[in-house]
């Protein structure tokens, strides 16, 4: 009587077929006679997919900034040697930065790298240009460098501000929080989509919001706070998907939240900016 013997040998056929047991593709073994017994079957080891940390999160928001800046850059020197450009880049650029955002948010592909950096360039040329319109057109007795660069310091400024507001726990980010911050942002996008369109009608002005005067230096305060207390939810939505173990390709999707909160708030800081300099 022969002992138990297991068939690891290959069977003939193609993906199962042709094989002379049925069964055999279970990890079939042989009883002492001669009976098949069926082991249950065991599927194979999948790979294991990393968690996000923190790091993650740092590489890939840098990534994404640094894509962003390189094609500001080459818009802003391209406008600088044909003023043409700069309106087209800046409508292409916004435009399509908007159109990948909501693919990203209602698509559900925030964590689409591609789709990420995609943003990126497309929204480096709206920066790229419109920074150029702004220092160049708008302002006077003062470089394009410095205001670009005061603009640039006062963005990271606040950045930095308010994620140690968040580290301390100065403000903490609850539901009544995050329903208040997109109320007024909501607010914000009404008023703004009204300016543009009663200025469709008399002449550009539109509600004075964008003219420069106490009614537009209020205004774009109101849109600073707004963008700064946007990194509250940024960073919050961040802490969560590390502690419930997201994975890394979630970074993905944190770094295009902080790249349009970034650019948000540097336009706007740009733009008040642009007022205390106007050349009017």
């Amino acid at each position: 009587m022969r002992g138990v013997v297991r068939d690891n040998q290959p069977s003939g056929g193609y993906a199962g077929f042709g094989q002379g047991v049925a069964g055999a593709g279970q990890g079939a073994m042989w009883g002492p006679n001669g009976q098949q017994v069926n082991q249950p079957y065991a599927p194979p080891p999948t790979a294991v997919t990393r968690q996000l940390t923190v790091d993650d999160v740092v590489t890939k928001t840098a990534t994404t900034l640094g894509v962003l800046t390189i094609s500001a850059i080459v818009a802003y020197f391209l406008c600088h040697q044909n003023v043409a450009l700069a309106t087209p880049l800046m409508l292409v650029g916004a435009l399509v930065g908007f159109v990948l955002v909501m693919v990203a948010s209602f698509g559900r592909k925030q964590d689409n790298p591609a789709i990420v950096l995609a943003y990126a360039v497309f929204e480096g040329l709206f920066i790229g240009s419109i920074s150029f319109v702004f220092a160049n057109f708008m302002v006077s007795g003062v470089s394009a460098g410095a205001l670009i660069g005061q603009a640039v310091l006062g963005t990271f400024g606040v950045f930095f501000g308010m994620l140690i507001v968040y580290k301390t726990g100065a403000i903490r980010v609850t539901p009544r929080f995050t329903r208040m911050l997109i109320a007024g942002m909501f607010g914000v996008l009404v008023l703004m989509l009204g300016n543009l369109v009663v200025g469709l009608f008399n002449g550009g002005a539109g509600l004075g919001l964008r003219e420069g005067g106490a009614l537009g230096i209020i205004f774009s305060l109101v849109c600073i706070g707004l963008a700064a207390f946007s990194f509250l939810v940024d960073f919050d939505a961040a802490d969560r998907l590390i502690r419930a173990g997201a994975p890394a390709r979630a970074g993905w999707g944190v770094a295009l939240g902080l790249t349009v909160t970034l650019v948000w708030l540097y336009v706007e800081i740009l733009r008040l900016l642009s007022y205390f300099n106007s050349n009017n």
